[in-house]
């Protein structure tokens, strides 16, 4: 009691919040985020100190200003940081889904920004001048481009997953693979998913092992579907066995049942040349008769969030009169992006065109020579110890997670021997740069930062290790 009494005979005064908003820091952050928003910092600061004062910890506020006035700036850089911010992605990691996914093209974006800003044709036919179809010029590309007879594009492959089951199943069982009973990122589960649209889930084979003869005998008066689910971000090796697509088409044809495949990732091309082999390709999952293929458009396709059903015209068209479809539509900005997308693909420029292509297909020369430049650059600018190591990047988003990517390194040791350190550094810098940390030291990978960020990743880094 005798220490927190004398400790409070020092507190600090706690100014009025009158006196806090007519501060110069109070009217400044008035300025800059509005009277209601100045109102709530200094409530929260003054808060905060008395909090501090009660518990003897007066010690933690910095004495050189006003505590207070010290503590709503802090408060404002808080908040500002849980704001979306650009980021520099050094981690290597291409399809980083904390970090936004896939950066869209340049072409992706000039377009979705040209379609939020002003009125477009989203639902309005300009040949007849009468309303017209969302996304029919995105859904005419992936149809195109995958020869199926149609599409549709919802919020994301949760959502395409969704619709696909409660049209086609709902209170009817659908046959799966137990290998294929996947989780993904945030709790996402194909059981559950099932179960929400009322479909009965039917599990055959064992987790390693799936034979025809397994789905075949499955089949019954209630059976809706055979689903075939890509297993994205893990992968099962050894003594396994799973049919073929072409296999389970024929069965479910000469069933009367449909075959839809969750394909994940979204490949439009086969991209083995660069590491993903066993990815699905959709163009050939189509080909081998499955009657609905859902994917992702912002993983290895490129483009916005949004998930894609491409397949049979009859099946589609059903999809689009269900109720769920207005509730999972996509808006103007991602139709306009996804179009612009799906432009580079017809166009035969996707593999310079679209960021992700363009970081999966990077070659060791330029990435070697990338890692030295940005190595020299910050040992000119620092006394830090820089040196270039070889390493390997990752596809990300739940994609091919035995593809090894090689890569360069630039490896920073900090002056302090601390990575956590300098990697909280980084992370407040303007804009934020995320990096990883291996053996004490962080690590920056050229292949995820583009070469117009080159400069700005530079100065981040120096000023962080001043």
């Amino acid at each position: 009691m005798q220490n927190s009494s004398a400790n409070n005979a020092h507190a600090p005064r706690i100014a009025s919040i009158d006196e806090l908003l007519r501060s110069n820091t109070g009217r400044q952050i008035e300025i800059e985020e509005g009277r209601d928003v100045a109102l709530a910092i200094a409530r929260q600061a003054a808060e905060r100190l008395r909090k501090a004062i009660r518990e003897g910890k007066t010690h933690l506020f910095d004495q050189t200003a006003d505590p207070a006035e010290a503590e709503m700036l802090r408060i404002q850089a808080e908040r500002r940081l849980v704001s979306l911010h650009r980021v520099i992605n050094a981690t290597g990691v291409i399809i980083h889904t904390n970090l936004g996914r896939s950066r869209l093209s340049k072409t992706a974006a000039t377009r979705a920004t040209e379609a939020a800003a002003n009125y477009c044709n989203l639902e309005f036919d300009l040949r007849t001048g009468k309303r017209g179809q969302r996304g029919l010029g995105a859904e005419a590309a992936i149809a195109e481009l995958t020869k199926a007879g149609d599409a549709l594009i919802v919020n994301n492959c949760a959502a395409a997953a969704l619709i696909v089951l409660t049209e086609f199943a709902s209170g009817r069982e659908v046959i799966i693979s137990r290998g294929e009973l996947v989780e993904i990122g945030g709790d996402f589960r194909i059981p559950d998913v099932l179960r929400q649209s009322g479909a009965v889930l039917r599990e055959v084979g064992t987790t390693n092992r799936t034979k025809i003869s397994d789905y075949r005998l499955a089949i019954n008066e209630r059976t809706a579907m055979i689903l075939r689910v890509h297993p994205s971000n893990f992968r099962i090796v050894g003594f396994t066995q799973t049919p073929d697509l072409s296999e389970l088409a024929q069965l479910a044809d000469s069933a009367g049942l449909i075959l839809a495949e969750d394909a994940g990732s979204g490949a439009l091309v086969d991209l083995s040349a660069y590491g993903l082999a066993g990815e699905p390709v959709i163009p050939e999952s189509v080909a081998d008769g499955a009657g609905l293929v859902l994917f992702s458009g912002d993983k290895l396709l490129g483009g916005p969030q949004s998930g894609i059903i491409a397949g049979r015209s009859d099946l589609v068209a059903r999809l689009r009169r269900n109720p769920l479809y207005r509730a999972l539509r996509v808006d103007k900005v991602t139709c306009a992006a996804l179009e612009a997308t799906l432009a580079a693909y017809q166009k035969g420029t996707h593999l310079s065109e679209i960021p992700t292509l363009r970081m999966l297909s990077a070659t060791k020369e330029e990435l070697h020579s990338r890692a030295v430049s940005i190595a020299d650059k910050i040992r000119q600018q620092t006394n830090a110890s820089v040196e270039v190591i070889e390493g390997n990047s990752a596809v990300g988003g739940g994609a091919a997670p035995n593809a090894v990517l090689p890569t360069f390194l630039a490896a920073i040791l900090p002056q302090e021997n601390d990575a956590l350190l300098l990697s909280e550094r980084l992370r407040s810098g303007s804009p934020p740069v995320i990096a990883r940390i291996s053996e004490g030291r962080i690590l920056i990978d050229p292949r995820t930062v583009a070469e117009d960020e080159e400069p700005e990743l530079i100065r981040v880094v120096t000023e962080a290790l001043a």
